[in-house]
């Protein structure tokens, strides 16, 4: 999910006034039936709608998100006992959308589908749930009119990747023993990493800089919310204490301490005198102030977590490519990710106070590979985290429903 529509949902409390919104299709009632097996919940709508499922735990939730409609029926007044659902909530999700929430006193599998109007009834959603031990069952009588969760109508949006090279114009970033300039790599491999998202359908791709000048660690951030980036890459090719110090890193952003005394470093090091704190880049100044701290925590929370995931994709994919400094994702202050509902990481793609490093660093042939590899790393993320409404979402959903 976005950050984005994160923050939308959290924002859209009873302490808000919400704007009006006309919605394509209205949710108008809900119907419950039981078996031994099984436990079936369909959603009566009044059209088309394209939605999204995932779970979560700690309390055990199943969430709905419905792209575009609009709620007018009323679930209080359904009876779930015995049903192993607790509660059924919902509330608005980014501009039009709307999300509903499934609690659930145990683990349960879902099976979901839409169904189109026929015998009287119209346009369905359908949700099959058993429980965890129990593979998910469709009953025969309805398996043939199954559609795709997504219909024609699908907006196959782009995901918007920010690609920030370090340093630029008057901050060359660190210097290699041969004059080897860190901002020149860095530049280079960002260019290349672009031009190769550029190639891919599905994505869309901005530059923090596409020549040598300097941009403000405040304004990189501010690009990437400017623009609605799914994802932010600052690509780095710094020096380290130890000349010895060699390979590939990927940091994210940690609110905490630095988890090594090499993460706290190259944080340093690189936020320089233009730290920035997260709370200036959320409007929050007319919010109560215990809201807004939590709002700013959970988007700040998931965004991080979002991050980390990131990483380890890409740095699974640098490893065949290169040497790595930590085999983890490590995390400490830099300024540079502090975006609260942009995921973010920076990317050591080496050492440049290191000689080998430098060497290879400078050749066309690595600068390619590094490149291929981030982009390897950021299309599998996405591959297993499509934003909603994003073409590679809309072909996930494709494949989930020949499957």
């Amino acid at each position: 999910m976005h950050r984005r529509q994160l923050l939308n949902l959290l924002l859209a409390s009873p302490l808000f006034v919400l704007p009006f919104t006309v919605h394509a299709t209205q949710i108008r009632n809900a119907r419950l039936w039981r078996s031994d097996d099984k436990l079936r919940l369909v959603f009566d709508l009044s059209g088309p709608v394209q939605y999204k499922t995932f779970s979560l735990t700690a309390p055990e939730r199943l969430i709905i998100d419905l792209s575009g409609a609009g709620l007018s029926g009323d679930f209080s007044q359904m009876v779930l006992k015995n049903s192993g659902i607790t509660s059924i909530r919902s509330g608005h999700f980014g501009q039009n959308d709307t999300r509903i929430v499934l609690d659930l006193a145990a683990p349960m599998q879902l099976n979901s589908f839409v169904l189109p109007p026929q015998d009287g009834q119209g346009h369905r959603l359908v949700l099959d749930l058993t429980r965890a031990t129990q593979a998910p069952r469709q009953i025969a009588a309805e398996s043939a009119p199954l559609v795709a969760s997504v219909d024609k109508a699908h907006p196959k949006r782009d995901i918007i990747v920010v690609v920030d090279p370090g340093h630029g114009g008057k901050d060359p970033g660190a210097i290699g023993s041969k004059g080897q300039r860190e901002k020149d790599v860095v530049l280079s491999i960002a260019q290349l990493l672009a031009k190769r998202l550029k190639r891919e359908k599905g994505f869309d791709v901005k530059l923090v800089r596409n020549d040598d000048f300097f941009v403000p660690l405040r304004k990189r951030v501010d690009i990437a919310r400017r623009h609605k980036a799914d994802m932010f890459i600052s690509v780095h090719a710094d020096a380290a204490p130890r000349l010895t110090a060699s390979g590939a890193s990927v940091y994210a952003l940690s609110e905490g301490g630095a988890t090594s005394a090499t993460a706290r470093f190259m944080a340093q090091r690189e936020n320089g005198a233009d730290l920035l704190g997260a709370t200036t880049l959320l409007n929050l100044k007319d919010k109560d102030p215990m809201l807004a701290g939590v709002i700013l925590d959970m988007s700040m929370n998931a965004t991080i977590a979002s991050s980390l995931q990131l990483g380890s994709s890409v740095l699974g994919s640098l490893q065949s490519i290169t040497s790595l400094h930590q085999k983890r994702v490590e995390q400490a202050g830099f300024a540079v990710l502090k975006s609260p509902d942009v995921p973010s990481i920076l990317v050591e793609t080496g050492f440049i106070s290191n000689a080998r490093d430098a060497q290879r660093l400078v050749t066309a042939r690595h600068q390619q590979a590094v490149a291929d590899g981030l982009f390897e790393g950021l299309r599998n993320y996405f591959q297993k985290n499509p934003p909603i409404n994003s073409y590679m979402g809309w072909v996930q959903d494709q494949k989930n429903a020949r499957a």
